[in-house]
């Protein structure tokens, strides 16, 4: 399997972009004041990011990552640990398919 230039070359501006996109982050916060509201703005974005990520699912999937995505809401519910909803929820994944889905 080679790796072409071409998609090194998308890598390492994907990266650069990514890692100028957190350091001008944190030089920000580093000069605007927190307030109540930048804060509830800042809690609200991973919730944000994961309904972007969740379409598409919910709109194309099929019954495993359907039942993947009940899982994951079942289990935060329960217990309120994200990681431990992510983690049942790509098992239930690759249970489905592995079952033949």
């Amino acid at each position: 399997m080679s790796t072409s230039a071409d998609f090194l070359i998308l890598l390492a501006a994907l990266a650069a972009a990514s890692m100028a996109c957190r350091v001008l982050g944190y030089m920000a916060m580093g000069i605007v004041q927190m307030t109540p509201r930048i804060q509830a703005t800042l809690r609200a974005v991973p919730l944000g990011v994961m309904i972007g990520i969740i379409t598409p699912t919910l709109i194309k999937g099929q019954w495993p990552e359907l039942l993947a995505l009940l899982i994951v809401g079942l289990v935060m519910c329960a217990t309120r640990r994200d990681l431990l909803a992510v983690t049942a929820g790509v098992m239930a994944v690759a249970v489905a398919r592995m079952l033949g889905a």
